[in-house]
């Protein structure tokens, strides 16, 4: 992957490289496996710019874990670019592997569509979601877009069915914490970080709401503490109060998403299907 810019202020390579957002161990990453060009001519992080010199920087390629075996099953992409993946996850599939589920993960599965593809890249899961949440997932295509995306603010919408009757709409402002009994499960604790979730319910049927959430802060598990914490659990979450014999994962989907690529600078906005939770809704 190769990014090319035109120097504007006289300046050390290091110094422009870290202005630009490349790290310490992107930069040292390139140094053995990759190049730093000056007007053609490769060169070192202490060469000196001058104004107008053009720069050409080629990442370092990657290699992916040996722990990571790929597979082919189509995937639900919704958009991609040279430097971005996002694609839609169902339910019953980690993002990663995990030490109970070390196989058939969602990165293995996009690993498998790189190498179909030919595209000779290591995925980077940006936006992780649980296991049993279905939805939408971000990707780079490169350790470096995943250190720029880590400093994006991403808007992400959810939908879920919760039991109970919610009010029209309100802010959920809670701290969380890790539970200490357990190395899965958090829970609301006044020494938690601060965690804020607000929602506006869809619609009501016999004592089933469908919701429409949208997260200000990122704390794992969030909205399944926080539902669970105001004695609405979401339908299926067996882990947060939700059990439900119809339904074994939680009824909750990342649908909606927004912001400004890093690269290209323009705000890019994806929606996957809204209907997948809304259907169960009215089949509850």
């Amino acid at each position: 992957m190769q990014f090319n810019y035109t120097i504007r202020n006289p300046q050390m390579l290091r110094t422009f490289l870290q202005e630009q957002g490349y790290s310490k161990n992107t930069i040292s990453a390139i140094k053995h496996n990759g190049a730093l060009i000056v007007n053609g001519q490769t060169e070192t992080v202490r060469k000196q710019l001058q104004k107008d010199d053009k720069v050409e920087v080629h990442l370092a390629q990657e290699t992916a874990s040996h722990n990571l075996i790929p597979f082919e099953k189509t995937l639900n992409i919704l958009y991609e670019d040279e430097y971005l993946l996002i694609v839609s996850k169902e339910a019953y599939q980690n993002c990663a592997p995990s030490k109970e589920h070390k196989h058939f993960s969602l990165a293995e599965q996009i690993l498998g569509y790189f190498k179909q593809s030919r595209q000779n890249i290591v995925p980077h899961i940006v936006t992780r979601i649980d296991r049993n949440t279905s939805g939408i997932v971000v990707v780079a295509k490169h350790g470096f877009l995943h250190h720029l995306m880590a400093n994006i603010h991403i808007d992400k919408t959810y939908l879920c069915v919760c039991f109970g009757e919610m009010k029209a709409h309100g802010i959920i402002d809670a701290p969380i914490a890790r539970d200490p009994a357990s190395i899965i499960t958090r829970q609301v604790n006044p020494h938690g970080k601060q965690a804020i979730t607000k929602y506006r319910r869809l619609d009501y049927i016999s004592n089933y709401s469908l919701c429409e959430i949208t997260l200000l802060t990122g704390r794992t598990h969030q909205i399944r503490v926080h539902f669970q914490h105001i004695g609405h659990p979401i339908v299926g979450d067996d882990l947060y109060g939700g059990g439900h014999s119809c339904y074994k994962h939680q009824l909750l989907r990342c649908f909606k998403i927004s912001f400004m690529h890093p690269i290209y600078d323009k705000k890019i906005e994806i929606q996957d299907r809204y209907d997948a939770i809304e259907n169960i809704f009215n089949m509850i």
